[in-house]
């Protein structure tokens, strides 16, 4: 820092000049913005004026060619038309060093949050109605109109994401620009570029704005609402919250993806497929020496013929908490260590390679055991259609928009609109599941009809041949209001993850009491029945995930051996005898889950999973073969 409270150019590039890079803004404007946002200068009101567009009249509707432009103007919300014009009398020069703007933020917010902050913060539903052009004149704030906000804002709504922090902090943030910022229209040949920056010694997010060309008095304003993106399609679907269009010619067949596609992701993990190795064969007595940093197994495992080690290099068994990622060196120079994962197990445990997976089974739907699902980043437009055709044909249309790779039902959303989910794409990754309209439910006493999901934990001990247990005890999650498919952002009412949630009720039935109670309320579906099912799932899912060597299969490494979550839940379906059935539908596999409730309420767990998966002894264990 220099005199006077001025920052150091060198200061400011050095905390922002990634950001800044990344964004596009030019290295010309770089000294200005410092100044702007240390100085707090909001100097748009120089240069710029919002102007109201007036509606056509009815006698001019003649003029059909008139009519279609204003339906296509992408002027976002329902009231009056706005746009941004230069009005400043020279105009502006992009080359200017100090042509760069700061717009402030009116709204920034997390979805989980966004109603109750309407209902709770003063003044805010009536400033959204305004900036949205929603009818509010009362003064405290009804379903109605905050409903209708919440409907629009995905019109308004940008957003963007804290690198460091807690997965929570990383959760992305959106934000709706000031009145001035919101007003500025789309243009696929826009004036100006706008970005995000998170201006670090204040902690507060701006948006910054510079010119792309000259521009002269009178000249409109515009940026670029799908930024980056030139598929001409792709285009179309990402611009849909503004520019109403059908997209019901594009295919909704998602077929499985390439091999090249199975190839980039090994290479984006930095994985290192293992070579070729002969099972190792073990002495009867041996006793195994194990290195783990998992406190769970520190603290549980007892079993007479496996010790602890503090030394990785003398280790017989590596039980990693994170991923393992060289295959190769440990195949090459110790083929006789067992290891707690598999190569390329991640086609299981991120959302978006289970479904391309899955598709092995049941062709371009996918398999019944799996909700329909799509991969937002690649398949938009199928999606797009999907949903349209849904729509036209008058069936439900319910969402549930999921990263790719967040536990915890961190960051997942429910929805049934469509302009939402394109853009819920912007935030991360995500992968958009066709949400259980018709879920089997649980009776609770205290409570009524509620979803409830189930865990179990399955212990793959090879792939080829392919040898999968289920370990004899799973786990219920439960919601703690009545179900409906109504409040979407109800988390009580739709979610059933409460461990994690503060100050939240968990409701906690163990297996054994739950099968009666069950079987009570639905005595034409015997448990065993519906646990075969949801075992015959389980053993589909891990023999197309092994149907295809590794990178495009889990990969048939001899020494590996893994312990997975596998969440599901049940809904009502129709067999193809027209028979009402319970179908499973997989949610989820976890690695490496959380065994905290295992080991408290059934002490032997480790052992049992030890046994089964390196002893080969699975015969005195609380385990079933399920393949």
């Amino acid at each position: 820092m220099s005199g006077d409270g001025e920052e150091d150019p060198a200061a400011f590039v050095a905390l922002h000049g990634a950001a800044l890079r990344a964004s596009g803004v030019p290295a010309r404007y770089w000294e200005s913005l410092s100044r702007k946002l240390r100085g707090e200068v909001f100097d748009a009101g120089d240069y710029f004026g919002i102007m109201q567009v007036e509606e056509v009249d009815d006698e001019e509707e003649g003029d059909e060619e008139m009519e279609e432009q204003l339906k296509k103007k992408p002027n976002p919300g329902n009231g009056p038309c706005f746009k941004v014009i230069v009005t400043n009398e020279n105009g502006l020069q992009a080359s200017n060093p100090n042509s760069v703007f700061l717009i402030d933020h009116a709204w920034t917010y997390r979805v989980e949050h966004a109603r109750q902050q309407l209902l709770h913060v003063p003044g805010l539903l009536h400033r959204m109605a305004n900036l949205m052009g929603i009818d509010f004149h009362g003064e405290i704030p009804d379903e109605g109109s905050i409903e209708q906000v919440l409907q629009e804002m995905w019109k308004y709504n940008q957003t963007y994401q804290l690198s460091q922090g807690t997965a929570e902090e990383k959760v992305p943030v959106w934000y709706i620009m000031d009145e001035f910022g919101s007003r500025i229209q789309h243009s696929d040949q826009p004036s100006f570029a706008a970005a995000p920056l998170f201006y670090m010694p204040q902690q507060i997010a701006y948006t910054v704005l510079w010119p792309l060309r000259d521009l002269e008095t009178g000249d409109e304003v515009t940026r670029d609402y799908a930024y980056g993106e030139t598929d001409r399609l792709i285009r179309k679907c990402v611009l849909l919250p503004w520019v109403p269009d059908e997209v019901l010619d594009v295919s909704c067949f998602t077929p499985e993806p390439s091999d090249e596609y199975y190839q980039a992701i090994l290479a984006e993990n930095k994985e290192k497929l293992p070579v070729v190795i002969n099972p190792p064969v073990y002495a009867k007595d041996k006793i195994f020496k194990v290195f783990t940093d998992i406190q769970q197994v520190l603290n549980n495992l007892t079993h007479p013929r496996f010790v602890f080690t503090d030394s990785e290099g003398e280790a017989d068994i590596l039980y990693n908490f994170s991923h393992f990622k060289d295959y190769r060196k440990l195949s090459e120079e110790r083929p006789e260590v067992m290891v707690n994962q598999f190569p390329c197990e991640n086609l299981l445990t991120v959302k978006d390679c289970l479904a391309s997976i899955a598709r092995r089974a049941g062709g371009p739907d996918g398999p019944r055991w799996l909700p329909r699902t799509f991969n937002l980043q690649t398949e938009l437009p199928q999606f797009t259609s999907y949903f349209q055709q849904r729509d036209r044909r008058g069936e439900d249309n319910h969402w549930i928009c999921k990263p790719w790779n967040l536990a915890r039902s961190l960051d997942t959303h429910i929805t049934n609109s469509l302009n939402s989910i394109i853009r819920h794409r912007e935030s991360s990754p995500k992968v958009v599941c066709k949400y259980i309209e018709e879920p089997v439910l649980f009776h609770r006493e205290d409570v009524g009809m509620v979803k409830f999901d189930i865990r179990y934990v399955v212990l793959l001990r090879s792939v080829k041949p392919l040898r999968l247990y289920s370990y004899d005890v799973f786990w219920l999650r439960f919601s703690n209001r009545a179900f409906s498919l109504d409040d979407l952002d109800n988390y009580e009412k739709h979610f059933t993850v409460m461990n994690y949630a503060p100050g939240v009720t968990l409701k906690q039935v163990h297996c054994e009491d739950f099968i009666p109670l069950f079987e009570k309320q639905y005595p034409e579906h015997p448990w065993t029945t519906v646990q075969a099912d949801i075992f015959k799932a389980f053993a589909e899912l891990f023999q197309v995930a092994s149907a295809k060597p590794a990178p495009l299969g889990i990969c048939d490494y001899p020494s590996s051996r893994a312990i997975y979550a596998i969440d599901l839940m049940l809904k009502w379906d129709t067999s193809r005898d027209g028979k009402r059935i319970m179908q499973p539908q997989i949610l989820e596999v976890n690695f490496n889950p959380d065994c905290d409730r295992a080991c408290k309420y059934h002490p032997t767990f480790f052992n049992d999973v030890f046994s089964t998966l390196f002893l080969d002894e699975p015969d005195n264990c609380h385990v079933t073969c399920v393949v």
